[in-house]
């Protein structure tokens, strides 16, 4: 047995492993870094469709299509009786499951299932706590979404709704994510202790 050789092969393969194991240790803090900031940006593109559904503030909603024109907190406003669905329900969806989604346009049922959905999701995410209620609501309407569409105009097979979805699936599984939010203190709680779906 030639312990020399051995030892230097070793020497030799833990000098060729050693790059890969201290680029993982310079990444690691970049990466825990980067996931609450991706749970914070999802949560503000959850919460800003809500807030501007609900007061009309310009963008998707209080717009005129034709002139541009702003009408801020005005008549499109869900605050105002407008339902945050209709549109999109109406002219927004296609495939061959248009009509069941045109067919409830209107519906107050669903605007609000909606509305609570978008708003729910998004203080959610932003706070980091009820991940596991947030990332099963987030993903059905993402999937709801992309079944209205049928076909992104840009990708047949894959656009933001699916893409969003993974990275509600991939926030609920990683721990770092967890960073800079209310989750510790949220899991004290008797009735989520009590309630594992609250999690």
């Amino acid at each position: 047995m030639n312990t020399t050789d051995d030892r230097t092969a070793l020497a030799t393969d833990e000098d060729t492993a050693s790059p890969r194991r201290s680029s993982a240790v310079e990444t690691a803090p970049v990466l825990s870094a980067v996931w609450p900031l991706l749970r914070i940006a999802m949560a503000l593109i959850f919460l800003w469709a809500f807030l501007d559904k609900t007061f009309a503030l310009g963008f998707s909603t209080g717009r005129d299509a034709k002139t541009g024109a702003v009408d801020l907190f005005g008549p499109a406003a869900w605050i105002h009786g407008a339902s945050p669905t209709t549109g999109f329900l109406e002219f927004g969806t296609q495939g061959p499951l248009a009509p069941l989604f045109t067919a409830l346009a209107g519906n107050v049922v669903v605007d609000w299932l909606f509305m609570l959905g978008m708003g729910g999701v998004g203080i959610a995410l932003l706070l980091g706590i009820a991940t596991r209620i947030a990332t099963v609501a987030g993903v059905a309407l993402m999937i709801l979404l992309r079944l209205a569409v049928w076909q992104s105009p840009n990708n047949p097979i894959v656009d933001e709704h699916l893409v969003y979805a993974l990275v509600l699936i991939a926030l609920a599984v990683t721990p770092a994510a967890h960073r800079m939010s209310l989750d510790a203190m949220w899991q004290r709680l008797p009735i989520v202790r009590r309630l594992p779906i609250l999690r």
